[in-house]
């Protein structure tokens, strides 16, 4: 089958097309999707660079939507059947075929284009939870949150479902993507300069926290939502509400180094590292973060913007994209 593989980790180069990967073989409990498309993931840029190990050689991907090509008796007797329309998170998604455990399958309205559903996986779900629960409800509706790099592709997710929880939210975001920003309902945009040729704004060409201060009356905010990582972990400590979180969740601009303990006193304030697959331990809970999503998407209250579709033979070409900074929303592979 077409796959786009990692033999060696490195740079965007090392992500090589093949058209004679082995086909997965069906296994108890899943199923073949027949792939239509691929979401680019930033997580996947760190697969495929090594800061993330994997077992080599693998294929690349962990998001992607098809049809169920193939079925095993305990997916069938779940109901499952060939046609299915469905997206799904594991990895092997750069492929024509991906074998998917029964329970890992969202099925996928037909008011909801694949394109729109795959987008949904990883960075629809990475928002869902960044903004129903990694905040452990520090904050409440009607207080405010900082996110960072509205303009890319899981902080506008991220942004619009802030607003439906019922929270007011500050956005930065850089001027070339300000355009995309201002649709996304933000109480307050900080516009910053870009960095050529990278994927995060300049952060210390506007002064975040003073704005942030302004903006809430001298009190900071009582959640940070932080996918840039190196750059701005001061700006998000310092910009916090007496007793607020400061959730890291990506490494946009290079890994958070290491701080004591002791930075967080000022405001008795709280942090934390999360990751997606343990806010999707059980299949209830899958289900009821793509329920609340494909909702919304059915009712018009969030809104999906596909920036790019590249060709699967393009592979490095779509991780080159997106590691530029390029991107004003989801990134897809199209698998034909």
């Amino acid at each position: 089958m077409k796959a786009a593989v990692v033999r060696e980790t490195g740079d965007a180069d090392a992500l090589v097309y093949e058209t004679d990967y082995a086909t997965p073989a069906l296994e108890p409990g899943k199923v073949i999707v027949k792939n239509e498309y691929a979401g680019i993931n930033f997580i996947d840029t760190y697969h495929r660079s090594g800061l993330y190990a994997r077992d080599l050689p693998f294929v690349g991907g962990q998001e992607g939507g098809g049809t169920v090509a193939a079925v095993s008796d305990e997916a069938a007797a779940e109901g499952i059947q060939v046609g299915d329309r469905v997206a799904y998170s594991v990895f092997g998604s750069y492929a024509e075929y991906t074998a998917v455990p029964a329970a890992k399958l969202l099925p996928v309205p037909e008011s909801v284009g694949l394109d729109v559903a795959t987008s949904c996986v990883v960075q629809g779900m990475t928002a869902h939870y960044l903004t129903s629960s990694a905040h452990a409800d520090l904050i409440k509706p009607g207080e405010w949150c900082l996110i960072h790099g509205v303009g890319g592709g899981t902080c506008q997710w991220a942004a619009q479902m802030a607003k439906i929880r019922g929270f007011k939210v500050i956005g930065t975001v850089s001027k070339g993507k300000a355009d995309i920003a201002e649709k996304l309902g933000c109480d307050e945009l900080i516009v910053l300069d870009e960095v050529p040729g990278a994927s995060y704004e300049d952060y210390e060409s506007v002064d975040i926290v003073k704005r942030v201060m302004e903006v809430t009356d001298g009190q900071g905010v009582k959640c940070v939502i932080d996918g840039i990582g190196k750059s701005t972990v001061d700006i998000s400590i310092d910009s916090l509400a007496r007793r607020g979180i400061f959730i890291s969740f990506g490494n946009a601009s290079g890994a958070v180094p290491a701080f004591p303990v002791l930075r967080l006193i000022g405001k008795s304030a709280y942090v934390t590292r999360p990751k997606l697959l343990d806010y999707i331990t059980t299949r209830e809970e899958l289900v009821w973060r793509a329920d609340e999503i494909f909702g919304w998407l059915e009712k018009g209250d969030l809104n999906v913007s596909v920036d790019a579709t590249f060709p699967l033979s393009k592979a490095a070409e779509g991780h080159k994209y997106l590691e530029a900074g390029k991107s004003k929303g989801k990134v897809l592979y199209k698998i034909d």
